[in-house]
């Protein structure tokens, strides 16, 4: 039973990293400048899985953990705004500003997805603790 809610738990904390990667994406979905203060935009990040052998139960269940968040390496989506501070000053994109390639509306499926994830488990371990409280007042 104990290792059903290691289970459990390790899927949590996966989704609250998915959600959080989720979540800098959507606050960062017009930044024009990335993390060092140059001018490059926002690269979208997401989360990749793993099985995690370190939970595993007698009949064979494993937990889940964080494998590594990656940053996507998609093109940006460029915007002709020449008076923007900015904008594109030479070159093939001359007066465009280069904005994030973020798909709003992906990334609140996405989000939604680890939100019901989240929820599942946490149903998972209230079944789980009410079992133990059950068994407890059998053999009592």
């Amino acid at each position: 039973m104990i290792s059903a809610l290691d289970i459990s738990t390790s899927a949590l904390v996966a989704q609250r990293v998915r959600l959080n990667a989720v979540a800098s994406n959507l606050a960062n979905i017009s930044s024009t400048r990335n993390e060092n203060g140059e001018l490059e935009p926002y690269r979208g990040r997401f989360v990749v899985f793993q099985t995690d052998e370190d939970h595993e139960t007698s009949q064979g269940a494993v937990g889940v953990k964080v494998a590594s968040v990656e940053t996507e390496t998609v093109e940006p989506h460029y915007r002709y705004e020449p008076d923007h501070p900015h904008a594109i000053k030479q070159g093939k994109w001359k007066g465009y500003v280069a904005y994030p390639s973020i798909n709003m509306t992906a990334e609140f499926v996405d989000a939604l997805e680890a939100t019901r994830a989240y929820e599942a488990n946490i149903g998972v371990i209230e079944v789980t603790k009410n079992m133990g409280q059950q068994t407890l007042r059998i053999l009592a």
